[in-house]
């Protein structure tokens, strides 16, 4: 009986705050606050890979020496090494994003480092195979991405499985990459 006299005696326009909705709105400008900066650190880590290569790509991507070569069929063609480089890149982006929201980069000591290595040695292979034509370095520091890129895959593993997926599809193109570096040797 006592609640039907306090609603009595409020005014019919006055809003009824309640504790629970002021929580409630505090818990959605928490959960708003979060994901903002969620995106961002997203975007930040898909963009400077993604923003490194395509600068390397801008700079050193004409390939005048390979695009002469006499090649086997089955070589890319320079706009699929750009493409994949570029796919590549952001994949590995992503996948250290994901590995970085789940407390990776802390726990696993060694991922951060890997990380960046193995985006350091991608953005050097076109350049030194494609510009300077130095095929046996090439060969070298393709095999030291793909050795790298099998380590990324052991550390982010640990932390969460679609970033180790991610990177399964990077170690695939790192292997062809092998390969064909491997082959430009001897042509």
């Amino acid at each position: 009986m006592a609640s039907q006299t306090l609603q009595q005696h409020r005014p019919k326009n006055e809003p009824v705050i309640s504790t629970t909705t002021t929580t409630t709105m505090a818990r959605q400008e928490a959960k708003r606050t979060k994901a903002k900066r969620a995106l961002r650190s997203l975007a930040i880590a898909i963009v400077v890979p993604l923003s490194l290569t395509m600068t390397i790509i801008f700079m050193f991507g004409s390939g005048h020496k390979y695009q002469a070569l006499d090649k086997p069929f089955w070589f890319p063609p320079l706009w699929f090494i750009h493409i994949a480089s570029l796919g590549s890149s952001f994949l590995m982006g992503f996948a250290s994003w994901l590995v970085w929201a789940d407390g990776g980069f802390h726990t696993q000591s060694d991922a951060l480092p890997l990380y960046i290595a193995q985006i350091s040695l991608s953005i050097v292979w076109d350049p030194l195979v494609l510009v300077m034509d130095a095929r046996r370095l090439g060969l070298v520091f393709c095999c030291v991405n793909f050795g790298t890129l099998l380590a990324c895959h052991d550390c982010f593993r640990r932390v969460n499985p679609f970033a180790k997926d991610l990177v399964k599809l990077c170690v695939a193109w790192a292997a062809y990459l092998t390969i064909v570096s491997f082959k430009l040797v001897f042509i």
